[in-house]
Parts: structure tokens; C-alpha cells; sequence
């Protein structure tokens, strides 16, 4: 059983980016599915977005939860994310363990971790192109505009590459 977390995961993000300083700005907008419309709203790039996915990853041993982030413009590799971890096979989380997780919603999630369970992994390219990131904070109608470094320096992501190679 997962220990849910029930606190506003937006205040708690904007207090943890306040005490780091980070360089971020908040947009507020109406709540859209899609990451190229999100963009387009945002006025980012596609590559910026940070899309958060929460995963199970099993086998050999492992039974491990992941928030796994990459650029919104690529798909995730689940079984190159399971080999990294050791495990056989990774797959998305139910919407009920998501929200115990994550206390988001689906599209909602930020890319930081702020459950004990729930392993921050990233994909590196996220990182390379773009000064700033992107990202629903917790809301579907909040998002934040980061500093690339500022991310990496808070958060503390391991960088795993586990985009899909085509």
C-alpha cells in the first residue's frame, strides 16, 4: 500500500523553488491535454516541456516506483528505463497510485518527486537545447517556466537516457 500524499503540490513546489532562488515565472492558463497546444499557450518550444511519467518498474528483485521526465516532443522507452533500473519491465502507474504519488492528477504532474517512494529519474536531452523548461505545476491550469540549471540544481534528477532511439 502507498502512503498518499495530500498536500497543494503547487504552494509546495513555489516554496521549494523560493527557497532555492530559483529563476522561474508561472502562467496561468486554461487546462488543454495536449503538449503541442500547451506550448503554443506557454510560447515554448515543444522540447521544453517536461513531461512527467509515473512508472512501475519490475523483475529481478525490483518493485521500485519512478517520476520518469524527458522533452515533450519524445516517447519514453519503458524497457530501456526498466534495464537501467535492473528491473525486467517497467510500465505506467495506475491512475490510483499517480495520485497517492503525486496528489496530481495525469498531465498535472511537475517533474519533481516529493514522495519517499517515487524514484526522479530524466532524460538528458530535455536538458541540452533549451534554457528554460516547462512544465503543468501541479495544476492543469498552472504551469511553470524554469531555469534549466536551476531545475538540475534543485531537483537533482539522475540523468538517465531512456527516450525512445529511432
Amino acid at each position: 500500500m502507498i502512503e498518499p500524499i495530500t498536500s497543494d503540490i503547487h504552494q509546495q513546489l513555489l516554496a521549494l523553488l523560493d527557497s532555492h532562488q530559483a529563476r522561474y515565472r508561472v502562467v496561468s492558463h486554461e487546462a488543454v491535454g495536449k503538449c503541442e497546444a500547451i506550448s503554443e499557450i506557454r510560447g515554448t518550444a515543444l522540447g521544453q516541456g517536461a513531461k512527467a511519467l509515473v512508472c512501475k518498474v519490475k523483475g529481478n528483485g525490483v518493485n521500485q516506483h519512478v517520476l520518469a521526465v524527458l522533452a515533450a516532443d519524445q516517447q519514453a522507452d519503458l524497457s530501456r528505463l526498466a534495464q537501467h533500473l535492473c528491473g525486467l519491465r517497467a510500465s505506467l502507474a495506475s491512475p490510483a497510485e499517480v495520485e497517492a504519488l503525486t496528489a496530481c492528477v495525469f498531465g498535472a504532474i511537475p517533474p519533481f518527486s516529493f514522495h519517499h517512494s517515487l524514484k526522479l529519474v530524466a532524460d538528458p536531452l530535455l536538458f541540452e537545447n533549451f534554457a528554460e523548461i516547462a512544465f503543468n505545476a501541479g495544476s492543469l491550469e498552472r504551469s511553470v517556466i524554469l531555469n534549466t540549471q536551476d531545475y538540475l540544481r534543485i531537483a537533482k534528477p539522475e540523468q538517465v537516457a531512456f527516450r525512445r532511439q529511432d
